[in-house]
């Protein structure tokens, strides 16, 4: 009888594993989909220790990375490698945001809260006459 020999990947604490920019991204929950943190690097919105990166880059501890989501910008430090995308809790485990990113983003988050009260909308749409009024007084 042949003894099948287990081809998984094992890691003991004295290894460290190599894990992908795209993959980290993905089992750190800052990007859905691997694929959309891989666009989102390919597209230059992640920045790997000060420079733009491939999806393949292998991740290494303190490294510092800068990621947009969305309209915010994060700055974070990698404390933890990890290949699984597991809980949210567990995640936010794998990196530390700068004080400076957090600032930032709070400062963003109320100006953008402020811009909206001197650009108030509307209750409802226009009806077709004050469209036609509209237009009327952006063409003179």
């Amino acid at each position: 009888m042949v003894s099948k020999s287990n081809t998984r990947n094992t890691t003991s604490k004295d290894e460290t594993i190599s894990i992908r920019l795209d993959k980290w991204l993905w089992a750190a929950r800052f990007y859905k989909t691997r694929a959309i943190a891989r666009d989102m690097v390919q597209g230059g919105k992640v920045h790997y220790n000060g420079q733009r990166t491939k999806p393949s880059k292998i991740v290494e501890l303190d490294a510092v990375i800068k990621l947009a989501q969305g309209v915010d910008e994060k700055v974070i430090t990698v404390l933890k490698l990890l290949d699984k995308r597991l809980s949210a809790p567990i995640a936010q485990t794998l990196y530390h945001e700068s004080d400076a990113s957090i600032e930032k983003r709070e400062a963003n988050s109320i100006a953008r809260k402020n811009n909206s009260f001197f650009a108030p909308h509307p209750d409802r749409k226009p009806d077709k006459k004050q469209r036609r009024e509209l237009l009327k007084m952006k063409s003179s």
